[in-house]
């Protein structure tokens, strides 16, 4: 009998715990990948997991294997002097590296297939060039692509003379130009912003604009620009804002039904305090907006997401971090509490946080949705600047633009001239949305809290490496798999990557 007893134990208590249970597994590192190295997590091709690594001039891409020993390392000599950007998009056997570098005063933007062992498998493609000043430094290209990856756009813009001029150049999945085509206007880089680039499965463009009616004011216009695929022309789409002020927009497609879907906090009067959420949507197919929906943030979920002050001032310093679409049309949004202080100098303000990292005034390309890089330490300019990253807002949205739960993630971090280990990650799995942070000082442990698809929250486990003295840094992760998340980590000043199992 006290054996029966003894497996009853062992499969109600130890056994599940086990089944449920988190692996990390931690990759080496090499000498030179110290804290200075740009990286980037281009994802799993075959059974490999790949990431860029690029040390000055010097680039290569480590091979990993399903435990994260390393395979190979493999130098991208063919890669010019003064390449700029790469860009990677993934596909299960199989990446392009778009990459653009100049040479003289022409900028040129090519294209390469590469297989999962790193290998070219055609020689690189030139897909557009153009001419720069001598002394550029900036990369003017910039790659987008729908979610089934079978398309793939690359646009640059200007703006001088007081002109936004856009020219756009649509792919197909084996890098075929399907569609050339320019947006040219007249353009006020102090009141205006083009922003949200996305690409539809089926080749669409679709972004957002916003207008000021003064220089130091929130939006009270906002507007959807849409492309055909094959269209030369682009339709404007105006949003009734019913005399209500915005700041941050964000733009997601829904193409599982045919929708855009904006997202924004907006504001009663300008420049005062947010009142709640305005969701807008716009059906594709029938070409009419299918939601507009204005909806008050209540006193109780401010007071649940409030960290410090009074109720009013609660949600001025949440911003829009991700939106996750449904089968059913509804989505998930997720906002963050940010704030940062710099000192000798007034407290983080959300007007010049917002407006002026994104000022057209350089005269080129400014926009990046997929950039994911790490920026070492000593590219910052906020030197003496504290970050701070507090709780989470997830809000569940019906296909009606209709709020039907919110939850609060409680959380409080902070660093100082660095925000590569704060903030927070997640990974989709089935129905749970994961929603990774460091909870310790020392970022070596971090919190795993789950939202079910009822709103339900569930603490799981700590998450820790078996060795002591990894820092991890969630907020730069990426998702490999159903249930498999790469996070990169500091140790002993060298960056290597953890592969996180659910």
């Amino acid at each position: 009998m006290n054996c029966i007893y003894k497996f009853l134990f062992l499969f109600y208590f130890i056994i599940p715990s086990s089944l449920t249970a988190q692996t990390i597994a931690i990759s080496d590192f090499e000498r030179e990948d110290d804290r200075d190295m740009n990286f980037n997590i281009i994802g799993k091709a075959g059974n490999n997991i790949l990431v860029y690594k690029n040390i000055r001039s010097y680039h290569k891409i480590s091979i990993y294997d399903k435990d994260m020993n390393t395979l190979e390392i493999v130098r991208l000599d063919f890669l010019p002097d003064r390449t700029l950007n790469i860009d990677f998009i993934t596909y299960p056997d199989y990446f392009y590296m778009i990459y653009q570098y100049h040479k003289g005063n022409v900028l040129y933007c090519m294209g390469v297939k590469m297989n999962a062992q790193a290998q070219k498998i055609n020689d690189p493609v030139e897909l557009d060039t153009t001419l720069i000043p001598l002394l550029l430094g900036n990369k003017i290209y910039s790659t987008i692509y729908s979610e089934d990856r079978k398309k793939i756009m690359i646009f640059k813009i200007q703006t001088r003379n007081d002109k936004f001029n856009m020219q756009t150049l649509l792919l197909d999945q084996d890098l075929k130009i399907l569609n050339k085509s320019r947006y040219l206007v007249e353009y006020n880089e102090r009141k205006e912003n083009y922003d949200n680039f996305l690409l539809c499965n089926d080749g669409t463009f679709v972004f957002t604009y916003a207008k000021q009616s003064g220089n130091r004011d929130n939006y009270n216009a906002l507007g959807l620009l849409i492309k055909a695929p094959l269209q030369n022309s682009f339709a404007y789409q105006d949003i009734n804002l019913n005399e209500n002020y915005i700041d941050e927009v964000k733009l997601k497609i829904d193409n599982r039904n045919s929708r855009f879907l904006i997202n924004t906090f907006y504001y009663k009067k300008n420049r005062g305090n947010i009142a709640g959420l305005f969701t807008y949507i716009w059906d594709k197919t029938r070409d009419e907006t299918y939601v507009s929906q204005f909806t008050e943030l209540d006193d109780s979920l401010r007071a649940e997401a409030n960290s410090t002050g009074l109720l009013r001032f609660s949600l001025d310093e949440f911003f829009i971090r991700q939106v996750i679409v449904k089968s059913d049309g509804g989505f998930i949004l997720t906002a963050e509490d940010f704030t940062s202080n710099k000192q000798g100098s007034n407290d983080f303000n959300r007007y010049d946080y917002l407006y002026n990292p994104y000022s057209l005034s350089s005269g080129n390309y400014y926009y990046n949705p997929y950039t994911g890089y790490y920026r070492p330490l000593n590219s910052y300019n906020n030197r003496n600047t504290r970050f701070y990253y507090e709780n989470i807002l997830v809000l569940s949205i019906s296909k009606t633009g209709h709020i039907t739960w919110s939850k609060v993630i409680h959380k409080s971090q902070f660093d100082d001239n660095e925000e590569n280990f704060i903030s927070f990650s997640t990974m989709i799995s089935g129905n749970e949305i994961h929603f990774l942070f460091n909870e310790d000082k020392k970022n070596q442990i971090l919190a795993d809290q789950v939202i079910f698809a009822d709103g339900t929250i569930k603490r799981h486990p700590t998450l820790k490496s078996l060795q002591k003295g990894y820092e991890f840094m969630p907020s730069l992760s990426k998702q490999v798999g159903s249930n498999q998340l790469i996070i990169p980590c500091i140790y002993r000043n060298n960056i290597c990557f953890a592969k996180v199992r659910f």
